[in-house]
């Protein structure tokens, strides 16, 4: 009993870091139940035994992926007081992420459309949460709001870093000063 559960779960694994490789690498729409097949040496009737649909497979997915990285504590910029300094906390705590998970956010934000509707709601939740925090200690004002909104997308620091070779350091300055601009 206890060799076959492990083989359950060996199984189990290897589909998931099956899907967490093609996620990252052609990205969730290209990934097909088939091809996390392939990859992970299983049939398909085997990844549906396992994950009845692609909302198991992807939530999995994104456990895994997940709790190999350090994410965003956006509880500990809600402690920082100081407009300036909570903006300058959190993208440099938000920019770290984007740079270690840069492939497959590249590829999941590009997939965005046609995520599962939870998973791509947690996506826009998330992102939501960040903009308020960061805006929260700012006085009221849509341009700054519009700047830290720009700020914290993936696709910003994405173009600041990786398109046109800034530092996170370098990025998270510069967008600082944007937002200082509009107080």
């Amino acid at each position: 009993m206890r060799k076959r559960a492990d083989q359950v779960a060996q199984t189990r694994e290897r589909i998931v870091e099956a899907a967490v490789h093609l996620h990252g690498t052609v990205g969730p729409a290209a990934t097909t139940v088939a091809g996390i097949a392939a990859v992970a040496g299983v049939t398909r009737l085997t990844v549906y035994r396992h994950f009845p649909d692609e909302e198991a497979i992807f939530a999995a997915c994104s456990a895994h992926w997940l709790s190999r990285r350090v994410p965003p504590n956006p509880s500990a910029w809600a402690q920082v007081a100081d407009p300036a300094e909570r903006l300058r906390v959190g993208l440099t705590d938000l920019y770290q992420f984007y740079r270690d998970g840069r492939e497959m956010l590249t590829h999941v934000y590009r997939d965005m459309a046609v995520l599962p509707d939870t998973h791509r709601r947690t996506l826009e939740d998330r992102q939501e949460l960040f903009h308020t925090l960061l805006a929260e200690p700012f006085p009221a004002d849509q341009r700054i709001r519009a700047v830290i909104g720009h700020a914290i997308s993936f696709w910003t620091w994405r173009s600041l870093c990786l398109d046109n070779g800034l530092s996170n350091a370098e990025a998270v300055e510069l967008m600082s000063a944007l937002a200082d601009l509009g107080r």
